[in-house]
């Protein structure tokens, strides 16, 4: 082994999966200055300890490299904490039991907002979830809460399947203006009324991202600044909790959520790599251009920032509508729970807006669902006035892609991000009839055997990223058990190189991050089992017993793990 500093941590004894195909299984490492420092057999490894190095005995357990959550949406995940759960209620006396402690508990006036009727992360079900199938009225709210104004919302449509169910009493309608009468602005939105025409306080959207609070509740208050910055701070040990050390949000983040990460990375408090792009708020092509001109330059290549924060890039979707558009902007720095800009962008404006992010070297993340043909249109006309291989542009929530697209997809040196439990498990009924089997839709394998670095995320529903790999392995759909694709399932490794080394490349850090190889940052999660060797339907319980973040725990206790996995 070649000269390297003296080892601070020293782990022995354990089923080190490095997913560095130069040594792919080892039994112990080392650490110094937030770096692995060498990997090898516990003799060699207990050699290199030196007076004050702490020695780890793992006991057996498995040992990964920290896992890349490609498409994380972290910031959502303590937000959900800091409103009342309604996940224990089955029948609207239940609801209205937690109003009712809210009312003794806030000040009078002041607004009772609970999370959705349901359990999490999904919240399927809807008024099922009750057993009088039904949202309670205002009626029964102004009575449980007659000095409150009071609003149960309804899902945030990528956690569950719409329709989702609101709920407001009197005071909230009054405070938002909803009368007999009232008419949404954007579509997909339907206010329920009573035989006299007046309102009952249930409002259904059928939209998956919810737009109600933009067009009809712009009265109940918004996440704040630091509600957004406290919902940050409780998410990371969330995240930790299950391996997860980086986080790559290609999705985009609104103004306000750079903001929020700043803010935390300012105090020293931001534990996790995390990768931003920026969600535009522009409103024309004209404006945009000026904007990657003028006001993005600190995110052209690779972006600015360091190990734990940097921004790079911005994401372009396409599709929208205008009116779901135009109330998201209305409402900003508001972006819900998206924490991301609504868009409406035809495909003409998108190429426009992709050739001018070109033109300023601002590295482009697009949702591409079913429009991959298109957008690959839109980029080869733009490479043949700009080159793009190398820039690394990306894209997200990858769906059909045919054999014929493999060799667009390498010219243009594009990197693709997936996320399988949306698209296979929650979202994949459609695809199950389909006359290939499924085995265009997110074909991962072919991708792999191709020699593309497919990455995964957990669209943070759940945020445990072996959903991601449990269902990269069955395909397996939820209403039905049926495989989708069964040619595209995976094995155990790429699966979990999906989580790992591939997802390193999505921020250009494939040199420090990724793998178990000296020189890489010392990111790493001890784990409940052994991936490799459990059971199918065990893969999504897995969990980290020990996360590390340059060689510093960020979940579990340090000591108290060796002491149990040495004894």
């Amino acid at each position: 082994m070649s000269a390297h500093p003296t080892p601070e941590l020293v782990l022995v004894r354990g089923n080190i999966l490095t997913l560095d195909d130069a040594r792919p299984h080892a039994t112990a490492l080392a650490i110094a200055r937030g770096r692995i420092v060498a990997v090898g057999d516990d003799a060699q490894i207990r050699a290199l300890a030196q007076a004050g190095t702490r020695v780890v005995d793992l006991g057996g357990r498995t040992v990964t490299p920290g896992f890349i959550d490609a498409h994380a949406h972290m910031e959502r995940e303590g937000l959900k904490t800091l409103r009342p759960s309604l996940a224990h209620a089955r029948t609207v006396s239940d609801v209205l039991d937690v109003v009712r402690a809210e009312a003794t508990r806030v000040a009078k006036g002041a607004w009772i907002i609970t999370m959705p009727v349901g359990q999490g992360p999904y919240y399927f079900g809807g008024l099922a979830n009750l057993a009088e199938g039904r949202m309670p009225t205002r009626w029964e709210l102004d009575q449980a809460a007659p000095d409150h104004p009071v609003y149960i919302p309804g899902l945030f449509g990528n956690w569950g399947v719409p329709p989702g169910f609101s709920a407001l009493n009197s005071l909230a309608l009054a405070r938002n203006n909803i009368l007999p009468g009232t008419c949404p602005t954007c579509r997909g939105i339907e206010i329920e009324f009573d035989a006299n025409g007046e309102p009952t306080g249930v409002i259904v959207e059928h939209n998956k991202r919810p737009m109600l609070e933009f067009d009809l509740l712009s009265n109940v208050p918004a996440f704040s600044f630091e509600d957004r910055l406290e919902g940050l701070r409780r998410s990371l040990p969330i995240y930790h909790a299950f391996g997860t050390t980086s986080i790559y949000e290609g999705h985009g983040s609104a103004p306000q959520t750079l903001a929020v990460y700043r803010q935390l990375w300012q105090e020293q408090g931001l534990s996790m790599r995390s990768r931003l792009c920026v969600s535009p708020t522009w409103a024309s092509p004209e404006e945009a251009r000026i904007s990657m001109r003028d006001a993005l330059p600190y995110a052209r290549g690779q972006g600015l920032g360091d190990d734990f924060l940097r921004i790079g890039g911005i994401n372009l979707g396409m599709n929208g509508t205008a009116d779901a558009a135009a109330a998201s902007r209305r409402a900003l720095p508001n972006t819900g729970w998206a924490g991301f800009v609504e868009w409406n962008n035809p495909l003409e404006d998108y190429e426009r807006y992709a050739l001018h992010a070109a033109e300023n070297d601002l590295r482009v993340h697009s949702v591409v669902n079913t429009r991959l043909s298109d957008v690959l249109d839109a980029f080869e006309r733009i490479d043949a006035r700009i080159p793009l291989a190398g820039r690394r542009w990306v894209l997200e929530h990858i769906g059909h892609v045919e054999p014929t697209d493999y060799a667009r997809l390498r010219r243009l040196g594009l990197f693709i991000t997936t996320n399988p439990l949306y698209t296979l498990w929650k979202n994949g009924a459609p695809h199950l009839q389909e006359p290939d089997d499924g085995n265009h839709y997110m074909p991962v394998r072919s991708l792999i055997e191709e020699g593309f670095a497919v990455s995964a995320g957990s669209d943070n529903i759940p945020v445990n990223p072996f959903h991601a790999v449990w269902t990269c392995v069955t395909r397996r759909e939820r209403t039905s058990g049926k495989i989708i694709g069964p040619d595209q399932r995976l094995g155990r490794l790429d699966a979990l190189r999906m989580i790992t080394s591939h997802g390193a490349w999505l921020s250009f850090e494939e040199r420090v991050k990724g793998t178990l190889t000296p020189g890489k940052f010392a990111d790493l999660a001890v784990l409940s089992d052994d991936p490799l060797t459990v059971d199918d339907e065990a893969l999504p319980q897995i969990h980290a017993l020990l996360t590390l973040v340059g060689g510093q725990a960020v979940h579990g206790d340090l000591q108290a793990f060796s002491q149990g996995a040495g004894a």
